[in-house]
Order: C-alpha cells, then sequence, then structure tokens
C-alpha cells in the first residue's frame, strides 16, 4: 500500500502494518439532529481523556486510548437537549491511516474528490 500526497509518496507499508498504530484508538461516531456548535466544548469539559471532533454535518467523533463508554455520551447529549439519531463504534480505517500519516482531512479529501463545479 502506497499513500501518494501532490505526486509524493508519503508512506509505503502493507495493510497490516498501516492500521497496527490505531487499532488501539477506539472510536465512536454520534449522529445528532440538532447539535449546537459548543457542545463540543462542552463535551471536552466533561470527559477528560476524549477527544471530540465534528466528522460532518450533525456528526461527533469521539476517540481515546481506552474504551468508551457510549451510554455516558448519549445521556449527556440528550440531558444537553440533543437528539442522538445514531451512536456506533467505528473500526480504524485506511483513510483514518492516511488521515494520521498526511494530517490531511477528511473534509479535504471529500473535496478532492468533488468534480469541479460540485458534481453539476
Amino acid at each position: 500500500m502506497v499513500f501518494i500526497v501532490s505526486g509524493r509518496i508519503v508512506k509505503i507499508d502493507t495493510v497490516e502494518n498501516l492500521i497496527q498504530p490505531v487499532r488501539a484508538k477506539h472510536v465512536v461516531q454520534i449522529a445528532c439532529a440538532n447539535a449546537q456548535d459548543a457542545i463540543q466544548r462542552k463535551l471536552a469539559q466533561s470527559f477528560l481523556g476524549l477527544g471530540f471532533s465534528a466528522s460532518g454535518p450533525g456528526l461527533i467523533r469521539a476517540e481515546a486510548d481506552r474504551p468508551i463508554h457510549v451510554g455516558r455520551l448519549v445521556r449527556f447529549f440528550e440531558d444537553e437537549g440533543v437528539e442522538v439519531e445514531e451512536a456506533r463504534r467505528l473500526r480504524p480505517s485506511l483513510e483514518d491511516v492516511f488521515v494520521e500519516s498526511t494530517g490531511i482531512g477528511a473534509d479535504a479529501m471529500r473535496q478532492e474528490k468533488e468534480p469541479p463545479g460540485g458534481g453539476q
């Protein structure tokens, strides 16, 4: 497997070796109907040791080096008045390895894949 950025090889290895460093990470993705922008800050203050990021519209991603208690996160959202549509554990993917290896975010990759003019 080869990762290439701007025509330059940034990583070469087997799929198994590339995924190994991110296997230790625990990731939960939560789909919310009405989350406010300030929710990530509140989450970080309430759940020390977990990292939070927006992984798309209405999607919040929680990462940790230890197992994440999904029920506690869902209760937190409900207590904040946020409707949780789905909460699920994610397994590490090659996209996660690519993002970690290159620093290029998933949003930037999606924009690069879109045809000029937004696909119209």
